[in-house]
Parts: C-alpha cells; structure tokens; sequence
C-alpha cells in the first residue's frame, strides 16, 4: 500500500487487490513474543519432566493466544495511528512483564503474569471497541462480544493468580479454554448472539505475512539455541556434527513452512470473498502445533548439542523425535486447510517418524545425534519430495 493510499483513520477497509504491509510498530511487538518463546523453552529445559512439559505447554498456549487475538485485531486497525500504536506499547510492556514471569508462573509470580495477561487481552479488546467506527460493518460488534468473552475469562485468570497450587491450576485452565473455544462458537453472547464468519472478514495477505513472522519467531529460537549452546562446548568433530545435524533441521523446517505453504496460504485468504472460516482453521488452530513443534524441536537441540553420545531414551526421544513429528503433524493440518487434500509427502514423513520414536521405546541403543540426523534427514525427505511433486513454480 502506497503512502497516498495509507488509512488515515484507526480502522482500516479491506481494499481489492492490495496487500496490507506489516508495519514496523507490528514488527517492534513481536520482539516481545521472541523473549516469551525463549522463557517457555529454556523453562522446558531446565525442568524437562512430565510435570515441565504441561506447564510448558500451557505457557505457549497462553503466549501463542495473547498473540493470535493481537494479531486479529491490528488486522482491522491502523498501526500507524497514534491510539492504535499506544496500544500496541502498553501491550508491549505488559507482555514483558508476562514473559518475566513466565518461569516462576506457577509459584511466586502467579499474580503478576495474571494480571500482565487479563491487562493484554482486556485492554485491547476495550479500545478497539472504542476506537473503531460504527460504520464499520460487523467488527464493532464482533469486538463487543471478544471483549465479553475476555472479560468473563479475565476472572479466572486474575482468581487463578490469587490462588495457589492446583487451584491455579483448574482456574487457568477454565480460563484459556475460555479463550480457546471463543473463536470456534464465534463467540456467542447471550442477548446480541453470534458473529458471523463475514464479519471476520480479514486481509488475507497481512494475515498470513503475520502468522508466518511468528513461525520465523520459533525457528529463530532454535537457531538460538544452536548457536548458544554451540558456542559453549569444546569444539570437537563431534560437537561440530551435532551443530550440523541441528542447523539442517532448523532449516528443514523452514523450508516446509515457507517453501509451499505460507505463500499459498496467503494467496487463498487474498482471494477469498469470506477468507474468516480458512483464517481461523488454518492460521488460528492449525498453526499451534507448527509453532509447538518447532519450539520442542528447539529443546531438542539444546538436548543433542549438550550430550550428542548419550544413548536416547523414550523422554528425551519425546523433543528429538516428538518435535518435527509435532510441526509436520501440523503442516498437514495446514495445508489441508488450504488445499482440500493431504500431502502424500508429509503422511510418508509422519509415519516414519511414528517408527523412528518406536526405536527408543522397544530399548534399542541409539544415540540422541544419531536419532536427531535420522529426523533431520526424513525432514530434507519431506521437503523434497514436496518440492519435487508439486513443482517449483506452484507458489510463484
């Protein structure tokens, strides 16, 4: 969009046959969501038990939710106009107080991550209510019923915090599946009912640019983490294989991602007439395990650089193997989503993961590099059977 053709006003039209760019206010916000995505892994790592991995996993659901109903919003807003960049700033500094406390959620900062995340999801909700115009067709109202629903769950959330133990526990978890189901029931609300799939009637290529910078987020985590941990140890011909053996996974991923995926993606939602249905099935649900797979992929590394010879056993082979297993699971969701069918490609490539995670669990001997490059390699597998079947200028 040109800067003739920029909105001048908080709510921004859908315009045929433009793209909304991402804005750098949109980019500046993000940064919060990389600290957010480092704390929920390097907690996973330093407490990688059965117990870590739900708290774990219930972090990222509640940082990846924070982030998607944003990510709606700003959709229809101008960030380029002073409420709307106000906004985005208190949010920012809310998020980092949320991230904080990210790793002591569950003890003595139960209250501050709480009330950082109710504050995010309530405050947004309430001025985009005021901000957008009457005129714009259903979006006003569909925030009115966002903002009902947040509420409701803001209750359990800052409850949750004022509790302790397993009270916080059911009452955060009341509290995101709150926020979870609002999208699927379009957000009923006794009184003024439910929004309509038109009223979600989203710029599909700003939309699809979003979601795909919150994949480069998890992934730069990984390289992160690669590199961190890399930089630590002795390098030796082993320690410089295992480096290898994670790099070419990170870059794996990314190529499945972004090769076919993300650029159909937002050329579908583009053409759609009523893009809301693919918006909140192929972006919204289906890209939480892409997200939650990479991000375990990236526990893993840490896991294969640190002690490359160790011999794999089923808990470790759970983020070895489990992550790539989790993000290609996903990118079959996605892509289905998008397509109609499912890739034979990525069906192949689950399954053998399937089998690759069987070989820990039957007490074969198998060393956590070894285990890491045969998941690599059913990656590059992947993505180049992919490449190959639906050719290379599909996405151009």
């Amino acid at each position: 969009m040109s800067t003739e053709q920029r909105p001048r006003g908080a709510f921004r039209a859908k315009v045929a046959n433009q793209h909304h760019r991402v804005t750098f206010v949109e980019l500046f916000y993000d940064l919060v969501f990389v600290f957010a995505i480092t704390q929920v892994s390097h907690s996973l790592v330093e407490h990688y038990s059965a117990a870590g991995a739900a708290q774990a996993l219930f972090l990222l659901l509640a940082v990846w939710w924070v982030w998607v109903y944003t990510s709606w919003a700003v959709n229809w807003l101008n960030p380029d106009h002073f409420a709307v960049r106000l906004t985005l700033f208190a949010m920012m500094l809310a998020g980092l107080l949320m991230s904080a406390s990210i790793p002591e959620a569950f003890a003595h900062r139960g209250l501050v991550f709480g009330l950082a995340y109710a504050g995010m999801q309530i405050g947004r909700a309430a001025v985009v209510c005021l901000i957008v115009p009457a005129a714009s067709g259903g979006v006003r109202q569909n925030f009115r019923r966002i903002l009902i629903w947040l509420v409701f769950s803001g209750v359990f959330w800052i409850s949750g915090a004022l509790a302790h133990g397993e009270t916080r526990v059911v009452l955060w978890i009341v509290a995101l599946g709150i926020e979870i189901v609002g999208p699927l029931v379009r957000f009923w609300t006794p009184g003024i009912g439910a929004s309509s799939l038109h009223d979600w009637n989203v710029e599909g290529g700003h939309m699809a640019e979003r979601y795909g910078l919150f994949v480069i987020i998890a992934l730069g985590e990984s390289i992160l983490v690669t590199g961190a941990t890399f930089a630590k140890e002795t390098m030796t011909p082993i320690s410089v294989a295992a480096f290898l053996v994670c790099f070419v996974g990170s870059i794996a991923m990314w190529w499945i991602y972004f090769d076919k995926g993300a650029e159909l993606g937002a050329r579908q939602l583009s053409t759609l007439d009523d893009p809301g249905a693919l918006a909140r099935l192929g972006y919204t649900y289906m890209h939480l395990p892409i997200v939650g797979g990479v991000v375990l992929a990236a526990v893993s590394d840490d896991f294969v650089l640190a002690h490359p010879l160790d011999i794999a056993d089923t808990a470790h082979a759970w983020a070895i193997v489990g992550g790539p297993a989790l993000f290609l699971a996903g990118n079959i969701g996605f892509k289905w989503a998008l397509r109609g069918w499912f890739q034979p490609s990525h069906l192949v490539g689950l399954a053998l993961f399937l089998l690759l995670f069987a070989a820990p669990m039957l007490g074969l001997a198998i060393s956590q590099i070894a285990l890491a490059a045969l998941a690599a390699l059913i990656l590059v597998m992947v993505s180049t059977w992919e490449r190959l079947s639906l050719g290379a200028d599909e996405a151009t």
